[in-house]
Parts: C-alpha cells; sequence; structure tokens
C-alpha cells in the first residue's frame, strides 16, 4: 500500500510543480539580471529563481510569485521521502534492492536541495540560495545512475531505462555546463544562454520522474 501512494505521489509532484511554476510566472511582476524594465515573466531571459525572489528585477513586490515558486519547490522534498518507499518493490532481488536504497537516499538529499532553493530567495539568502541550487542537480546524477541499473536489471520495460539515460546523461552534461559557464551577470548573452538551458534540464526532469513512476508500477504488477 505505502508503495504505490508512493509511486502515485511521485507521479503527482511533477504535474503540481509545473502548475505552480506557470501560476508563478504569470504572476511575476517583470524586470531581469540587466534589465528592470522588462514586462512580465520571459523563458529566455529569467531564471527560475527569479520567480523566488522577494522582490522582482522591476523592484516590485514579488509575494504571489515567490509564494507559488517557493510551494512548488518544497513539494520536491516530500517527493524525495516517498522516494524511500520504492525499494520495497524491487526487494526480490537484493542487488537491485541495495541499489535502489542508495539510489532513493541521493534522490532524497537532491528532492531536498530543490527545497532548499525554493525556501532561499536569491536576493535575501544569495550564497545559500548558490550553494542549494548548484548542488540538488549533482545529487541526481550518482541517483539516476544507479536506478538506471536498477530498471535494466529489472522486470519493468527498457523504455524506462532509456529514459532514465537520457535523465543521466542530460543532468551530467548541465553540471559540467555549471563548472565552465560564463557569469550571466556580467555578460547578457550568457544570462539568455544560462536561463534557457536552466529551463530544458528541470523539463527534462520533470518528464523523466513522471515517466519513471510508471517504470515503478509496472515493477509492481510483475513482481506480486
Amino acid at each position: 500500500m505505502k508503495s504505490i501512494l508512493s509511486i502515485n505521489f511521485i507521479r503527482f509532484i511533477p504535474i503540481v510543480f509545473s502548475i505552480g511554476i506557470l501560476i508563478s510566472i504569470f504572476f511575476y511582476p517583470g524586470g531581469n539580471i540587466h534589465d528592470n524594465s522588462q514586462i512580465g515573466y520571459s523563458f529566455t531571459h529569467n531564471f527560475l529563481s527569479d520567480l523566488g525572489g522577494y522582490q522582482s528585477h522591476s523592484g516590485e513586490v514579488n509575494f504571489i510569485s515567490s509564494f507559488f515558486f517557493a510551494f512548488s519547490l518544497f513539494l520536491f522534498g516530500f517527493a524525495g521521502i516517498a522516494f524511500l518507499f520504492i525499494p520495497q518493490i524491487f526487494k526480490e532481488d537484493k542487488i537491485n534492492y541495495f541499489l535502489a536504497l542508495v539510489g532513493s537516499a541521493f534522490f532524497m538529499l537532491g528532492s531536498f536541495f530543490f527545497a532548499g532553493v525554493g525556501l532561499t530567495p536569491h536576493d535575501l539568502f544569495m550564497d545559500e540560495h548558490i550553494f542549494f541550487a548548484l548542488n540538488a542537480f549533482r545529487f541526481l546524477i550518482p541517483a539516476s545512475f544507479l536506478y538506471l541499473i536498477v530498471l535494466y536489471r529489472s522486470h519493468a520495460d527498457k523504455f524506462f531505462s532509456l529514459v532514465l539515460f537520457f535523465l543521466l546523461v542530460s543532468t551530467f552534461a548541465y553540471v559540467i555546463y555549471q563548472l565552465s559557464g560564463g557569469n550571466p551577470m556580467e555578460d547578457m548573452n550568457e544570462m539568455i544562454k544560462q536561463a534557457t538551458i536552466q529551463k530544458l534540464i528541470v523539463m527534462v526532469n520533470i518528464f523523466c520522474v513522471f515517466f519513471i513512476s510508471f517504470a515503478f508500477s509496472q515493477q509492481l504488477k510483475r513482481s506480486n
């Protein structure tokens, strides 16, 4: 029963997150790092973190947008907890069970760090915000790698292994880009590039987490 609820919750989180972010975007007053006169939110000129600031870059109070942003990311903390119940569906294979346990621990840490991003507005707690934002994706690399092995060795369709492989490669490439990219505060073109890539990797993560929840459902049915 706990496994079923956890799977449904993991499937539910990407949907609620997407809705929350869209609402946050709708209410964002405007402005970006280099242009405080910009009206509203821009996919290419704003980072997702802009939604969570106490004030927007235009100088206006950003309460509604920041509330939905923080709420959406805070839910990821609960998704991490839900992942702790997933290894139970792989318990018939000791190796898969162990790998899933460790993978779930990394997913939980990554989820908690995403929650930390939402709870530390960039304009109030810049250092803490950057710390959470940089490391959240890094925890997903070992988590994705371990679950890739688990799904490949399990009863789930190999399509789901490909989904996790895509998540692993995409996240790894993004982390490398984070380490080697320029400073968006100093260069508008760099800001546009980083803001766009950030949203693409977030969408990849949302879709992949949603899809692998079906792999868990499939494994649960086939193991019963």
